[in-house]
């Protein structure tokens, strides 16, 4: 399933990129050197850290998306970088674990 479609199921809002890409796994983590050495290719993966320096290791590892939970909102900057990168970046008032227990259970058709 791709990104943009868990997001219309979910009402995730999209703030950068298309969507376009299939999500393969998920991972949630803030720890940017654990993300690098731990998510995989594809993953959905969700972050409260709302610096530039998720770009970097979304590229590294070539994540499908990141989603910022909680309701933490990202600056304009990180914004127009994401989407000079094509990042896809999502926002969603809920929870980390709520996120992915639901993307988990659409995509695997619970």
């Amino acid at each position: 399933m791709t990104v943009k479609e868990v997001a219309e199921k979910l009402g995730l809002k999209i703030l950068t990129g298309n969507g376009e890409r299939e999500i393969k796994g998920f991972y949630a983590c803030d720890l940017l050197s654990w993300v690098i050495s731990h998510a995989r290719t594809g993953d959905m993966w969700l972050t409260v850290m709302n610096n530039i320096n998720i770009l970097a290791v979304a590229s590294l590892v070539d994540v499908s998306c990141i989603v910022i939970p909680e309701g933490v909102e990202i600056y304009e900057n990180l914004a127009q970088r994401a989407n000079d990168k094509e990042i896809t970046i999502l926002s969603t008032d809920m929870s980390a674990a709520d996120t992915i227990i639901k993307a988990h259970d659409l995509i695997s058709g619970k």
